[in-house]
């Protein structure tokens, strides 16, 4: 979790604030603090498949670059989503770009409003503390 509020919390908690449903899939158990503060939900990545989408489709996916490296199946679903052309924009996040997608993109900055640093300092001291369970 940790890796995600530090790389892409700004973005999600301005898509949350905007009205956009947003949800985390991750290794972290669901009730994550971090995810919370920033206006998420948790999901847990091994149930994800088995969960069926209710509502809207999703329009953005965000994946974390190590994510991408080191698990077949969300690198493979990544692939043929972005081959389809189902969602408005696929993002990618941490400190480097997979090499067989290196120059299959460019970076987006995202400027952080003196609201979002607050809440995304908030977060990332949740997440390196662990996320509370109970609250």
């Amino acid at each position: 979790m940790a890796e995600v509020v530090r790389y892409a919390g700004g973005r999600l908690f301005d898509r949350g604030m905007a009205g956009w449903e947003v949800t985390v899939l991750t290794a972290a158990r669901p009730g994550c603090r971090a995810a919370r503060i920033l206006g998420a939900r948790v999901v847990e990545l091994e149930a994800a498949p088995a969960r069926p989408v209710r509502g809207p489709r999703p329009r953005t996916l965000a994946v974390c670059t190590g994510l991408y490296a080191t698990d077949e199946r969300i690198r493979d679903r990544l692939l043929e989503t972005m081959a389809t052309g189902r969602l408005a924009e696929v993002r990618l996040f941490g400190d480097r770009c997979p090499e067989d997608l290196d120059g299959g993109g460019d970076p987006v900055p995202h400027r952080l409003s003196a609201a979002v640093r607050t809440f995304k300092a908030h977060a990332v001291a949740a997440a390196s503390a662990r996320c509370s369970w109970s609250t």
